[in-house]
């Protein structure tokens, strides 16, 4: 211990602060005085810095072109990459000219918060805003992205790993992973294709090795090409509060809101998904493949077009490379007026849907729960103690064809599923072919709850009122569930 206490003692010694400003500065000066600071990135990529150190960007000031820091923090002490001054914040704009315009490569203990960041070429190609990048490293620890604005990156809608802050391990020689990332407190804003994702060389379970310690919390994302908020190849990810507007704009493929892909344990809660676009997914959160754990609690869907919750895998698959998707839990969310498919259930094992409240507004007219076939049909469901407030209509069943923008003709009944369960259900008003629910509660009309929907909208064209916004969201959100279930949050697993 006090080796340790002498070590960090000599580094905070060490630690320096250098200043960069593109209207004032010279590269020729030390950069370690306010009066005197650096000017370009090239002087800031170029430099060797030490754990503790800072660089900080003055408010207000533009960059073109590529931020690449090259060095790593220690342990308790991190590289700082921030701002200084009053004003907008510092803008690295790529342009358009490099894939990346912040790029985190192979480093660890380092922190890049207060940037707004753009990408904007003459077409979509691949490009990102962040991109945070271990290949061939091991087990990078501590990177925090935080209060990043990063708008108007259009990469290509034909690549998932491209938009706004993308994370990426490669580990085809060295296996690399994160152990303790955060991505807080960001604006992604009009990126193509995803707003916040993973992908990784480590999604096969023949070479799993999965990130750890991943935190993706009070994020903003709207107006995205493709998907929302995407991890992948993670144990025990926590997605927590954040807010996924005007997804799968663009692509023109499958896409949902928010959701997990080959990950262990992962939980989603307190995050909002609305107005997600087409019916080709088109869910505002979905559970999908290679994934077993998963949790989502207290989430609010909203006018997805392609609906709530989507819980699925392929049927037949290699269990080398695709354990599947086992043990999804679904539980005290609330769903309103989603179109099209409430709960979509694929070839998934051992799901538990319970305490969820779904509403269904007047003239809409919904498939409560379809059961489709993806080489493969579900076995064991167990839907318990779910109110179904329906103004409209809502259906029950499972597919029998499938149209080409991804809806279905469903049924009556489960077709070749097995294990599917209602129990304790309460329907409210018209419910075609409505499962057998011994325990379930029927009425014809039922009052309106009172609840508060509405919430000041925050515009993302406008990031200087954002940390007000997160805060009186995330007060807003926990009071709707308070009020939904009559009790306080448990939040956590």
């Amino acid at each position: 211990m006090i080796w340790r206490l002498s070590f960090l003692s000599a580094v905070m010694l060490h630690a320096a602060t250098y200043y960069v400003d593109s209207a004032t500065g010279s590269d020729a000066n030390s950069g370690t005085i306010l009066s005197a600071p650096w000017r370009t990135l090239a002087k800031v990529n170029a430099t060797e810095f030490q754990p503790g150190d800072q660089i900080l960007f003055k408010s207000g000031a533009i960059w073109q072109g590529q931020l690449v820091p090259k060095s790593s923090g220690a342990g308790g002490s991190p590289i700082v990459v921030d701002r200084y001054g009053s004003g907008p914040k510092p803008l690295i704009d790529g342009a358009g000219q490099v894939e990346d315009a912040v790029k985190l490569y192979n480093v660890q203990h380092i922190e890049v918060r207060n940037l707004e960041i753009t990408n904007h070429g003459t077409e979509g190609t691949v490009r990102r805003g962040a991109d945070i990048f271990l290949d061939n490293f091991g087990t990078a620890k501590h990177i925090v992205v935080s209060g990043l604005y990063v708008h108007d990156v259009n990469g290509t809608n034909q690549k998932k790993d491209t938009g706004g802050i993308i994370f990426r391990t490669n580990g085809n020689k060295t296996p690399s992973r994160f152990d303790g990332l955060q991505i807080e407190r960001n604006v992604v804003w009009n990126v193509d294709r995803s707003a916040i994702a993973a992908q990784s060389y480590h999604w096969p379970r023949t070479h799993w090795f999965p990130s750890l310690n991943v935190v993706i919390r009070d994020n903003f994302v709207d107006d995205i090409g493709g998907d929302g908020i995407v991890p992948w190849a993670t144990d025990s990810v926590l997605v927590e509060h954040n807010i996924a507007l005007n997804c799968n704009r663009r692509a023109q493929d499958y896409n949902a809101g928010i959701w997990p892909w080959s990950a262990d344990n992962s939980l989603f809660q307190l995050n909002e998904a609305a107005f997600t676009r087409t019916t080709l997914d088109g869910e505002g959160f979905d559970s999908d493949f290679n994934s077993r754990g998963t949790v989502f609690q207290y989430n609010y869907s909203h006018d997805n077009e392609g609906g709530f919750m989507l819980i699925c895998t392929p049927g037949q698959r290699d269990p080398k490379q695709n354990l599947g998707n086992i043990g999804t839990i679904v539980r005290y969310n609330i769903s309103r007026n989603d179109r099209a498919r409430i709960f979509h259930l694929s070839a998934a094992e051992r799901t538990q849907v319970y305490g969820n409240a779904i509403y269904v507004g007047a003239d809409i007219d919904v498939q409560m729960l379809i059961v489709t076939n993806w080489d493969g049909w579900a076995e064991g469901a167990l839907f318990r103690d779910n109110t179904f407030f329906v103004k409209g209509t809502a259906r029950y069943g499972h597919e029998t064809s499938r149209n080409k923008e991804g809806t279905y003709q469903l049924a009556p009944g489960w077709g070749p599923a097995k294990g599917i369960v209602f129990e304790g259900n309460r329907y409210i008003g018209r419910q075609l072919d409505r499962p057998g629910d011994t325990k379930g509660i029927v009425e014809p009309t039922a009052d309106d709850p009172k609840l508060d929907w509405n919430l000041s909208q925050f515009d993302p064209a406008h990031p200087e009122d954002f940390d007000a916004f997160i805060a009186i969201h995330r007060k807003w959100i926990m009071r709707l569930f308070e009020r939904q279930f009559g009790k306080p949050l448990k939040l956590g697993r």
